[in-house]
């Protein structure tokens, strides 16, 4: 079995999702009490969440470069960022280290392209939505982005950082949440991206009118499947 490294801790509630996705995931394949080889270098959010609205993205491509580096001088054979926002320093990250990086933007391009759709619905960050390090990504293997109006953006976004980030998941967020999808398949998506790890934690597949691509289990899945391949 091959180590997996993680990059975490934006947020915390994520990154055990994806501790828990992964060994129950290399638990189920491999049976009894086998779990996964991972190493995890767990950043503090609230200094990341400070860069971010500062706009320090030099900055945080620093921490998360150093943060890869540990992880390969501890054995990690591939390395996950724990968060859709951070892929916009994916390429730094990259670059950082000599171990592949798995990009969460790829694995959920196979998912929605092995539905036969070109068209879904993008839910995340502010960043996410409305900088093109993502949407450029799924643009360039043919799958097209409906994102959500500016007043939907403010609220997903104010949701994820007020709310899911600190372990709230409000009933009526999760209503809000399934009528923003509807709007977003009367503008003609087919399925819809919950493109921040912390989404799938208040959105699930009887939430949506619309098939859900959840990004967290989906990297999760393909950091499985690195490890365990021959």
């Amino acid at each position: 079995m091959k180590t997996i490294g993680l990059i975490g801790g934006m947020s915390w509630e994520s990154t055990t999702l994806y501790y828990q996705l992964i060994n129950r995931e290399v638990a189920r394949r491999l049976g009894g009490l086998s779990s996964a080889r991972l190493n995890l270098v767990s950043l503090d959010f609230q200094d990341i969440a400070q860069r971010q609205r500062a706009g320090d993205w030099p900055g945080m491509a620093d921490i998360l470069r150093q943060a890869a580096r540990r992880l390969q001088e501890t054995g990690a054979q591939c390395l996950l960022i724990g968060t859709n926002t951070m892929h916009k320093l994916a390429p730094e990250v990259q670059a950082a280290s000599d171990v592949p990086l798995l990009h969460i933007a790829d694995v959920t391009a196979d998912a929605i392209l092995a539905q036969g759709l070109d068209a879904v619905g993008l839910m995340g960050t502010r960043f996410t939505m409305e900088q093109d390090f993502y949407v450029e990504r799924l643009a360039s293997r043919g799958i097209r982005c409906v994102i959500p109006d500016e007043a939907e953006r403010i609220e997903i976004h104010r949701i994820i950082f007020e709310e899911l980030c600190q372990g709230q998941l409000p009933p009526a967020s999760r209503a809000w949440l399934s009528a923003c999808i509807e709007s977003l398949k009367a503008r003609g998506a087919q399925g819809v991206v919950l493109g921040c790890t912390e989404l799938p934690l208040i959105v699930g597949p009887d939430d949506s009118c619309l098939p859900t691509f959840d990004t967290t289990a989906l990297h999760a899945m393909a950091a499985v499947n690195f490890a365990l391949a021959d």
